[in-house]
């Protein structure tokens, strides 16, 4: 029973893997902020260019 408890707290697979789900939140996180500061910035793109297709006459189309 000492040998496995010796071994269970030398063993650094489980801080492995929390390093692993940290630096996956953080880039998650950096993907979502990049997403949600670009959204307004499209939006009014998208608007700007529905307004000028709207707007544009093309020969011979009523």
């Amino acid at each position: 029973m000492n040998n496995f408890i010796d071994h269970f707290l030398r063993n650094e697979d489980g801080a492995v893997t929390v390093d692993w789900v940290v630096l996956t939140a953080a880039v998650v996180a950096l993907g979502v902020a990049a997403v949600a500061s670009a959204r307004d910035g499209v939006d009014t793109l998208t608007t700007n260019i529905k307004t000028g297709v709207e707007a544009t006459k093309v020969a011979g189309v009523e």
